[in-house]
């Protein structure tokens, strides 16, 4: 797992056949953006999955699944089928899959998905909106407190 291992089933690496050259056998290439120092800006659009350990601005059109590395930081409007967000995440989401904000990830925007998952240590501060759902009336908002009663708006 650590080291110089080559193994296949991490993202990004693809197993080598017998002559030492990369096989492309059954492995989805993750393509993988690194630069400690690098930022790029503009339109991007990636038809497969993609990998950023760097700074990244502007709009990006995601295949697969975008994949914000602890070194990440992305300010961008995004479309993407799932996202993992390690790093920092700023701009307008559409993820038709799944989106994870990790312990380490922090997260400013607004996110529109079927499924958000938040783990622990995470940072949210934003909206979500739940993919294809439909307006409809306001719903009631309540307050809830620990030893005094909720107070409707109005009433004192």
């Amino acid at each position: 797992m650590f080291g110089n291992q080559k193994d296949p089933q991490q993202p990004g690496i693809l197993p080598t056949s017998t002559n030492g050259k990369p096989s492309t056998a059954s492995v989805a290439t993750l393509l993988t953006i690194v630069g400690d120092r690098a930022r790029m800006e503009g339109k991007f659009d990636i038809a497969d999955s993609i990998q950023v350990e760097c700074e990244i601005g502007g709009e990006m059109n995601v295949g697969g699944k975008l994949v914000i590395g602890a070194k990440g930081v992305v300010n961008a409007n995004v479309r993407t089928v799932d996202a993992i967000i390690m790093g920092h995440y700023g701009g307008t989401m559409i993820a038709t899959g799944n989106v994870e904000i990790t312990g380490t990830g922090r997260v400013t925007g607004n996110i529109t998905t079927d499924s958000l998952v938040i783990s622990k240590g995470g940072f949210f501060n934003g909206n979500v909106t739940k993919m294809n759902e439909q307006p409809s009336s306001p719903r009631p908002v309540y307050l809830i407190e620990d030893d005094r009663p909720a107070q409707l708006s109005g009433q004192r």
